[in-house]
């Protein structure tokens, strides 16, 4: 059987995720809601402010009162923030506001305390005149109710959070994030920590894809590591699907013994295949309980390279993120490719372009720390040179 091209593999994967582009609308808290996309615009429901009030800590007075100084007068009571309904202001006198408080009815301007002296409980000398609206906040002088606050697609950072909330919105309406499952595989995973026996390694490829999913939108609800059991492989599987909308595997997709992924996936109608790219050669497909499985090889690399080719892409898109766009970029010197395979290669960014950090090994997983893109080579392409453009994958998420 002859090799998928990446294009071709990843038509096939865009078809059985389709489902993911339209799960409806979350409805979350506000103060719950950084990081979420909004998927229609946000009017305000309110003016804001919602009534006039004092800018300073004063006098609410009227300009009119205040026009010749130094003048006496006579302060009629103290009006603090939250402090209901204040009385109506008569000309000639005064009352004590705190900033945010509600200015009194006929009341025009505010004196700062600072322009002020004798100050009593009953009485005030104003040193400086303040003309009509000077240090008052008109109701609706930032925002008016019907205005548009945020826009259909917006990432939703701490100054979004500030402003949806003063104007009362406990809830929004953002684009619901993908429920991803993780399953690793091999008997010779352990995590991070434990003392490893003769043969063990630690387990990257948990991590790695869970981060690499929660970067690009999804919500990772399970992440697990079977053995090479199928039974257990099976109950772990039985568990993702019932939390999940998407489900992760890496390991178990090749060619030798012990591939439990493979051996339980096929019975179930799985695709396993290869596909024509360097790392990753090796994927599978299935949907199992409705719920669409990706399964990448095992070696690290490959893993994240497969995640970055076929997955990042879909995720982003239901979750209503941007696409991370592709750059061209030259070499900063020669390289080779293999004939036929499509590469993704780690490189880095310099001043003069990019250069390679590693070799094609899918084993080489410190590479991928130092790398921040991936270079597509064409697999009808074997030699580069110096100087030329290529196509780069960004590996970066910041920009969400």
């Amino acid at each position: 059987m002859s090799a998928r091209s990446v294009e071709e593999h990843a038509a096939h994967i865009s078809g059985l995720l389709t489902g993911l582009h339209t799960l409806s609308p979350s409805a979350v808290p506000t103060a719950e809601a950084l990081g979420r996309i909004t998927c229609s615009d946000i009017a305000s429901p309110v003016d804001l402010p919602l009534f006039r009030n004092s800018q300073m800590d004063g006098y609410a007075v009227d300009a009119a009162s205040v026009a010749s100084v130094p003048t006496t007068l006579t302060v009629r009571g103290v009006i603090a923030a939250g402090s209901g309904k204040p009385p109506k202001h008569l000309p000639g006198s005064a009352f004590r506001i705190m900033t945010g408080a509600p200015l009194p009815e006929g009341a025009d301007a505010v004196v700062p305390v600072e322009d002020t002296t004798g100050v009593t409980e009953h009485v005030v000398t104003i040193e400086r005149g303040r003309s009509v609206g000077e240090f008052v906040r008109e109701r609706g002088s930032d925002i008016t109710a019907g205005m548009l606050l945020v826009t259909a697609g917006t990432h939703l950072e701490p100054r979004h959070i500030a402003a949806l909330s003063a104007v009362g919105l406990a809830s929004l309406d953002t684009y619901t994030k993908p429920r991803v499952a993780i399953i690793t595989t091999g008997a010779e995973l352990k995590s991070a920590g434990t003392t490893l026996e003769p043969g063990e390694i630690y387990d990257s490829n948990g991590p790695a894809l869970a981060t690499l999913a929660e970067a690009n939108g999804a919500d990772v609800v399970s992440v697990a590591r079977s053995s090479d059991d199928p039974a257990e492989f099976r109950e772990l599987l039985s568990y993702a699907t019932s939390v999940a909308d998407l489900v992760f595997t890496s390991g178990g997709v090749s060619m030798g013994d012990f591939e439990v992924v493979k051996e339980t996936l096929i019975p179930l109608g799985a695709h396993f295949g290869h596909v024509a790219m360097q790392p990753g050669g090796p994927q599978g497909t299935a949907v199992v309980n409705e719920v669409p499985v990706l399964s990448f090889p095992g070696n690290p690399v490959s893993t994240m390279v497969s995640f970055e080719v076929f997955a990042r892409g879909e995720l982003r898109r239901a979750a209503g993120l941007p696409e991370i766009p592709r750059e061209r970029l030259p070499l900063t010197a020669p390289l080779r490719s293999v004939d036929g395979k499509r590469q993704f290669l780690r490189a880095r960014r310099t001043a003069d372009g990019i250069e390679l950090v590693a070799g094609p090994g899918s084993h080489l997983v410190a590479a991928m720390a130092w790398a921040d893109v991936l270079i597509d080579v064409p697999a009808a392409v074997t030699e580069l040179g110096a100087g030329d453009l290529v196509d780069v994958l960004p590996l970066s998420t910041s920009s969400i």
